[in-house]
């Protein structure tokens, strides 16, 4: 088990440590950050079977931190918290743009979103597209946003969705919904190693498909797993209420394509001598 584990965390671990050797961060860095991780999951997750908060000797421990740090350590994630959240103005935008492609009002007969006046009394229109989604920002801040990013476009009074998803090109938007999604991603797998009604956690894989195939079907992929993300919108949206116990869910679609690793060649063998 622990070699099979070991090689499974090397494999989560190997794009990760690429990107943050290409961002300049060191192993020690690396070392830094994940020693605050281990303290706030201990935190977390360890203290409930005694039923009172763990000690600052309990968690190093159980973690291997020296006590004198474990405490810096919780200080620390007591005052900035422990998740970098997706900004504000972000996460506004994302959610009218699935609002927008998802719900029937605002989709034409054939499924596709419909270009909305901005504001309008008698029609569905973009300002109260932001108030079905309970935005707590301006339509037009929430618009500005769209156009930044080249996801919707004013042009007389009217708004035009150009693209199915908010996709920011702000890099602190884009680690933040890295953080958030494989998050949840290895929180799902994480439950279903340990036991319990399991979370959907599946994949589609080859290794050997030819390239020509996957040109061709690559924008239909595409479109599928758009259309699985509209589709579970529309029915949970329509569910929405503030009454009763609250829970939260991330349903993902992931894709990622690379050249087939090469077979190795044959070593040569030698003929016995005679």
């Amino acid at each position: 088990m622990n070699e099979a584990l070991k090689t499974a965390v090397l494999a989560i671990l190997r794009p990760l440590v690429r990107y943050l050797i290409g961002q300049g961060w060191t192993y020690g860095a690396l070392t830094d950050a994940l020693k605050m991780v281990y303290v706030a999951e201990a935190s977390r997750h360890y203290g409930k079977a005694t039923g009172r908060p763990l000690t600052d000797s309990r968690i190093s421990l159980l973690t291997g931190i020296h006590r004198k740090e474990v405490k810096r350590l919780r200080v620390l994630l007591e005052e900035h918290g422990e998740r970098p959240m997706l900004r504000h103005g972000a996460n506004m935008a994302a959610q009218v743009v699935a609002a927008w492609i998802s719900m029937v009002e605002y989709t034409d007969p054939a499924g596709q979103p419909r270009p909305l006046p901005l504001r309008s009394v008698a029609a569905p229109s973009f300002e109260g597209l932001a108030r079905r989604v309970k935005a707590d920002m301006r339509p037009r801040a929430i618009l500005d946003e769209l156009g930044r990013v080249g996801v919707a476009q004013e042009q007389e009074g009217v708004v035009h969705l150009l693209r199915a998803a908010y996709i920011s090109d702000l890099p602190e938007d884009q680690i933040a919904f890295l953080g958030e999604n494989v998050g949840d991603h290895l929180r799902s797998a994480v439950h279903n190693l340990e036991g319990g009604e399991p979370f959907l956690e599946r994949a589609l894989y080859f290794d050997a498909l030819p390239a020509a195939v996957l040109e061709e079907a690559r924008p239909e992929l595409y479109r599928m797993g758009e259309r699985l993300l509209r589709e579970a919108h529309q029915r949970l949206s329509a569910a929405e209420s503030p009454e009763g116990p609250q829970r939260r869910l991330r349903l993902g679609v992931y894709y990622y394509e690379e050249d087939a690793a090469a077979e190795p060649a044959a070593e040569p063998t030698e003929e016995p001598a005679a």
